[in-house]
C-alpha cells in the first residue's frame, strides 16, 4: 500500500475516533469533574502520543506553526472539553458537540478568505444550511424554533459559546497548519499544553478530591485512547494523506457523534435533532462541492 493511501486510512480511523469523543468526553466528566476530568483525560492522552507519535523538539517546528499552531490548539481544547463538561445535561453536551461540529464549514470559508481557495455559489447556500442545522437542533422539539433556540442558549451560554468559538478556532488552526506545518506534526507537543493549562485551572479553581472508580477509569482510558490516538491519526492524514478525501469523509462526523454519543449517554434524540445533524453534513458537503466544482484543493485540519 503507497504511504499517501496509508496516511489517508490513518486520517479515516481519526475520523471513528473523534466520533466518539463527545460521549466519551461527557462521561468523564460527570465521573471526576469538568476540569479535573479534563486534566486527566489530556495527561493519559498526551502519554498514548508520546507512546504512538512520539515527541518533536519545538526548535524543530517552523516558528510560526509552533506559536499560532500552539495557541489555536490549546485554546480549541479548552473550548471543547469544558464546553461539553459544564453542559447541564447529557442532552445539552450533545448539542453541544453539534456546535462544535460548524468547524468543516467553517474551515473550507476560511480557506476560501485567508488561502483564496476557489469556489462557486454553491458555498452560500452550504453556510446556511449548516447554520440552519444548528438552529433546528437547538430549536428542541419544535426542530426550527428562533425562541426556542435563543431560551435554550440562554440557558447555559457558557458551553454553548465555548463551543461555538471552538468551531471558529479549529478552523484558524486547520488554515495555520496547512500553510505553516511544513510536515511537522506538533500535536503531542500541544496536548501537553493541553493537560498543562487544564492543571492550573484545576489548581487555581482549589483542586478538590476525584473519585475515581473502575468505571470512570474505563471510560478515562477510552476516551485519551480516542481523543490521543485520533489526533496523532488525523494529522498524519492531512499531511501526508488525501486532503480532499479526508475532508469530504470528516462532514459525517456530526451525524456519527451524535449516534455514538446517544448510545454512551444513553439518551435518545428527537427527529428533529437529526434533521439539524443532516443539515449541518448537507451544508459542510455543499461547501466542499463548492471548491471541488473548479478541481481546486480544499485546506482542513
Amino acid at each position: 500500500m503507497k504511504n499517501t493511501n496509508k496516511a489517508t486510512l490513518t486520517g479515516l480511523v481519526a475520523i471513528l475516533l473523534w466520533s466518539s469523543i463527545v460521549g466519551l468526553i461527557r462521561s468523564v466528566s460527570e465521573l471526576l469533574g469538568p476540569t479535573g476530568g479534563a486534566a486527566m483525560l489530556y495527561s493519559v492522552a498526551s502519554v498514548f502520543l508520546l507512546l504512538s507519535v512520539g515527541y518533536t523538539r519545538p526548535s524543530e517546528f517552523p516558528r510560526r506553526y509552533l506559536l499560532w499552531g500552539s495557541v489555536l490548539f490549546v485554546t480549541y481544547e479548552l473550548c471543547l472539553a469544558l464546553s461539553i463538561g459544564h453542559a447541564s445535561t447529557a442532552r445539552q453536551a450533545i448539542e453541544v458537540g453539534m456546535v462544535n461540529y460548524l468547524w468543516p464549514t467553517f474551515t473550507i470559508v476560511a480557506a476560501i478568505v485567508f488561502n483564496g481557495q476557489k469556489s462557486n455559489f454553491l458555498i452560500v447556500p452550504g453556510f446556511l444550511l449548516s447554520v440552519a442545522g444548528i438552529c433546528w437542533v437547538l430549536g428542541g422539539e419544535q426542530g426550527f424554533d428562533l425562541a426556542g433556540t435563543v431560551a435554550n442558549v440562554r440557558g447555559n451560554p457558557l458551553s454553548y459559546g465555548l463551543a461555538f468559538a471552538g468551531a471558529l478556532i479549529w478552523a484558524a488552526y486547520c488554515t495555520v497548519t496547512a500553510r505553516s506545518a511544513q510536515g511537522k506534526n506538533g500535536v503531542t507537543l500541544f496536548f501537553l499544553l493541553v493537560s498543562a493549562s487544564l492543571w492550573i485551572k484545576y489548581l487555581l479553581q482549589g483542586g478538590g478530591p476525584m473519585a475515581f472508580s473502575a468505571e470512570a477509569v474505563m471510560y478515562l482510558l477510552l476516551a485519551a485512547g480516542a481523543m490521543g490516538l485520533g489526533y496523532g491519526a488525523w494529522n498524519v492524514g492531512i499531511l501526508h494523506g488525501n486532503v480532499t478525501l479526508l475532508a469530504g469523509a470528516s462532514y459525517f462526523i456530526p451525524v456519527l457523534s451524535a449516534a455514538l454519543s446517544s448510545l454512551l449517554l444513553r439518551t435518545p434524540l428527537s427527529w428533529a435533532f437529526w434533521q439539524g445533524a443532516a443539515m449541518v453534513c448537507g451544508g459542510a458537503v455543499l461547501c466542499w462541492l463548492a471548491t471541488r466544482t473548479r478541481r481546486a484543493r480544499p485546506v482542513i485540519g
